[in-house]
């Protein structure tokens, strides 16, 4: 097991490197990938919405940091403590509450301010004391509320009205009451910019844009333009209410991570009013062909999002532990972000040792470099890359119901026949062995053998 200072030495290192590194013939693709010095790698830490849901409050946020902070997850990269919807005050479907600027007001019954400092920041200063980063959640456009009362965009003469399309709703999962903006006219990037200024001053480190459309490239610029004009480093994080690759040109230039995935979360599943479980297989295995679809347009600067790891909670995981190393695994194999939706104030230990500490699956993630798949039949797919220094990182994976032998040659996984032979590294239970050319594992149920392939 290695020591996270290695870790980070190796990930921060290496990630130029991958833009040119080569795997099956092809390059690493995304080279115009966001270059606004953030999410050189998969950001680590943790979301409000798979636990918290509709009733976030301060003492919450706080309280799920504190855990984050105490649980060793931190000493790993586990940094981000992310905000999801809910936390603005709601009067009803003519959209969120707005300040003299058009700007979302924040919901001081549950976020209250102390003196001068609106509630978001008290939370975020809470966040940073701990040495961690702090994240909040928006949806594209203007409030029905600023375009009727015709507020003022500040620092300019121009107007909400003006740079308002009324006709065109976007998504808002909570108020609802959202209207598009016109970034043609004239005080609309103005606008975005003092949304931006607004949570810059907050304190905010990462901005989560949700309800997104092929049709939103324009907003994706405008708050990634909005970012930069800030002055305050912020990962920009863009999740889909329906968009598909057409939008990944807008997303690798000027985003640092996207979601285009229905929610892992299995609301169906739930019970007695609770978050648990969290997921379930069929929410997870759903991702596969996702992370086959979307693997062209992953690199340093700019992430695929497969969701939240349902991960820490014990059986209120709604996986086996089978599932649980078959989530970690394709998120890393996928070179995803490693947010945790679970309940950090009540960790399963057995989750936190054998799943979310394991330093050598961790690092397959951190490489930055998003895997191909190189099989997919019946219930066996295998999904593989390759590392600057020649290693293969395989994933073989058995979706189906009863155990399998799962095998590829080592040249479905670009290897060069070596005489020597291979030694494969089981990145879950430790144990090496040697192939001299086949690449298998008995593999259980929904389960996976993740390797580390060496030639000898």
């Amino acid at each position: 097991m290695k020591g996270m200072i290695s870790l980070r030495e190796w990930t921060h290192g290496l990630w130029a490197a991958l833009l040119i590194a080569f795997f099956a013939g092809g390059a690493l693709q995304n080279a115009s990938a966001e270059d606004n010095g953030v999410e050189r790698t998969p950001v680590l830490g943790w979301s409000s919405w798979s636990f918290l849901r509709k009733q976030p409050t301060a003492d919450k946020m706080k309280a799920q940091a504190f855990a984050l902070h105490n649980s060793g997850l931190q000493k790993l990269g586990y940094e981000y403590i992310n905000l999801d919807d809910f936390w603005y005050q709601c009067p009803g479907p003519q959209g969120p509450n707005v300040d003299r600027y058009g700007r979302w007001i924040t919901d001081s019954s549950i976020f209250p301010p102390q003196g001068d400092s609106d509630g978001m920041k008290v939370v975020a200063d809470y966040i940073h004391s701990l040495g961690m980063k702090f994240g909040i959640y928006v949806t594209p456009g203007l409030s029905k509320q600023a375009v009727n009362q015709n507020t003022p965009i500040k620092g300019t003469s121009y107007t909400a009205a003006q740079i308002a399309e009324p006709s065109v709703k976007e998504n808002n999962y909570n108020c609802k009451g959202m209207v598009r903006i016109d970034y043609n006219k004239l005080g609309a990037q103005e606008y975005t910019n003092s949304w931006v200024e607004m949570l810059a001053s907050w304190g905010v480190d990462y901005i989560k844009i949700d309800g997104m459309q092929d049709s939103n490239a324009a907003d994706v610029k405008a708050w990634s333009d909005a970012i930069r004009q800030s002055g305050r480093p912020m990962v920009l994080d863009v999740t889909q209410g329906d968009y598909t690759t057409t939008l990944a040109p807008t997303l690798m230039k000027y985003a640092n991570q996207w979601e285009f995935a229905p929610d892992v979360e299995c609301y169906r599943c739930e019970k007695g009013g609770s978050s648990y479980p969290l997921t379930s297989w069929a929410d997870v295995s759903n991702r596969f062909n996702y992370v086959a679809e979307w693997q062209p347009y992953a690199g340093p600067g700019g992430f695929n999002d497969y969701d939240s790891v349902e991960i820490g909670n014990g059986s209120n995981d709604g996986l086996t532990p089978a599932e649980r190393q078959t989530q970690i695994s394709l998120w890393a194999l996928g070179a995803s972000p490693l947010l945790l939706g679970v309940d950090l104030t009540h960790l399963d230990e057995a989750d936190v040792q054998k799943y979310l500490k394991n330093t050598d699956v961790l690092a397959v993630d951190q490489d930055s470099i998003a895997a191909k798949r190189v099989l997919n039949s019946g219930n066996q797919q295998v999904f593989a890359k390759r590392e600057p220094n020649g290693d293969a990182i395989v994933g073989l994976f058995n979706t189906g119901d009863k155990a399998e032998e799962v095998s590829v040659p080592a040249s479905a996984v670009s290897l060069a026949e070596n005489k020597s032979g291979y030694s494969l590294q089981d990145l879950w239970t430790g144990v090496t062995k040697k192939t001299n050319g086949t690449i298998s594992g008995d593999v259980p149920a929904h389960g996976v053998v993740l390797y580390r392939v060496k030639g000898l």
